[in-house]
């Protein structure tokens, strides 16, 4: 039970005073330190991180030592270079780094400072690649909050309302395979691709004004809606045919999150472009965008910005990914290893309640939809804020996505004793809130 509950309560009002309105859980989780599997709030309670804080800390709350060590230590060298106008070391080296860990062909990096940067950074350059102006994303899709990924954002009508319109893009339906009225994975992705087909290619626009379809491998914010693997494999046959980029938005599903460097490789097919933020700095803002070397490069002075390859941010990337490089196929392990087994109790906890219609994932990127009634499947919304208020109360963190799913993405290092834990305290919510 959380302990000295007022004092959070008091920060969180003041917070009310002067921050503005964002997209903060209904729980005053009000975080002061963390490290390892833990974080420890302002008031010394002490929580399991089920969240990874959003996907960012794969490797430990806090990072871990190698990458903070990284950090302290360039702080004190040169933190600032300006480095899309003047030339720094540090960053080729991790962009020579980076770019092995992809496909062969790979070869042309672009720093910046976050997700929506990094997808931003892919609408303009799919652009200029293809000299095409559409673009293509689905619904429930999440691609960030700024003004050209927000265009290739649908997940919800809060995000977009009063900011339209946007640019030129086309949403089409993603197979949301649990919610399909057709109940078969594998026509519930051909009816997919027959509305991108035969809907939007012959009645809307032709695939010589499409420059890109953005797709997130597995869908975050949306709900953590994983595809088929026969419409990943016909979405990139569709991109081929018509000559248009895919971009794979690897900002949450990425950097080992599902067993694989790239979620996209769980699908058996390569992008054109690449997008990362979120872990790949262990927790200092950093995102990137990599094309292939085939396409070419962009004018001079059609995209840049201030902070991108910031020095602090490259060394907390450059020592993260040595020790993804150093330790890659336990990490393979490991997220699989420990995702069967959150997958396997989740499982068993669907046949036992009514409330948990749906369970899925792929690693350590796991989701569980919470319904009214498995017949019906009705959003139950309140009751899934309800358990995360009570798993709050206990000592776990975890964060919703979707109208009314709950996602499980503890770090990749946590302990299989403290994934049991935490599975307790879900498992003692959904059993409180199924009695009434």
């Amino acid at each position: 039970m959380i302990k000295n509950l007022e004092k959070l309560k008091r920060i969180v009002a003041r917070d009310s005073k002067v921050i503005m309105t964002t997209t903060r859980v209904n729980y005053p989780l009000v975080i002061e330190k963390g490290n390892g599997d833990y974080a420890y709030d302002a008031a010394g309670n002490r929580f399991i991180d089920f969240s990874s804080f959003i996907s960012v800390y794969n490797f430990g709350v806090n990072a871990n030592a190698q990458i903070r060590s990284a950090v302290k230590k360039q702080v004190d060298v040169m933190m600032h270079t300006a480095f899309n106008d003047y030339y720094s070391e540090l960053p080729v080296v991790f962009a020579e780094k980076l770019v092995k860990m992809f496909p062969g062909g790979f070869g042309k990096v672009f720093f910046s400072n976050s997700g929506t940067e990094a997808n931003e950074a892919a609408l303009k350059f799919s652009k200029i690649f293809t000299k095409k102006q559409y673009a293509l994303s689905f619904y429930n899709s999440f691609h960030g909050r700024t003004y050209g990924s927000l265009g290739l954002t649908a997940s919800f009508t809060v995000h977009r309302e009063n900011f339209g319109p946007f640019n030129s893009v086309i949403h089409t339906p993603f197979p949301y395979c649990y919610r399909c009225k057709l109940n078969d994975g594998s026509k519930c992705c051909l009816e997919s691709v027959d509305n991108i087909e035969n809907n939007i290619l012959q009645k809307e626009t032709s695939g010589k004004e499409i420059a890109a379809v953005f797709l997130e491998p597995i869908q975050g914010e949306g709900g953590y809606i994983v595809p088929p693997k026969e419409f990943v494999k016909e979405l990139r046959r569709i991109t081929k045919d018509n000559g248009i980029l895919l971009v794979s938005d690897e900002v949450q599903a990425g950097y080992m999150r599902t067993g694989k460097f790239l979620a996209l490789d769980n699908f058996g097919v390569d992008a054109d472009i690449y997008t990362m933020a979120k872990a790949i700095a262990g927790g200092i803002p950093m995102g990137v965008t990599i094309s292939k070397k085939s396409l070419g490069d962009i004018p001079e002075g059609s995209h840049s910005n201030t902070f991108g390859g910031n020095l602090v941010a490259v060394a907390a990337a450059n020592a993260s990914i040595d020790y993804v490089r150093r330790n890659q196929r336990s990490l393979e392990l490991s997220a699989k290893k420990k995702g069967k087994k959150i997958m396997t109790r989740l499982n068993e906890l669907k046949e036992r309640y009514e409330i948990v219609g749906d369970v899925r994932g792929l690693g350590l990127m796991i989701g569980v939809e919470f319904v009214k009634s498995k017949k019906t499947k009705e959003y139950a919304t309140i009751e899934r804020d309800r358990i995360l208020k009570l798993c709050f109360n206990e000592g776990l963190i975890l964060l919703p996505a979707g109208r009314s799913a709950i996602r499980l993405i503890p770090p990749l290092t946590m302990s299989m004793q403290n994934i049991e834990k935490g599975l307790d305290i879900l498992e003692s919510a959904i059993k409180e809130i199924s009695s009434g």
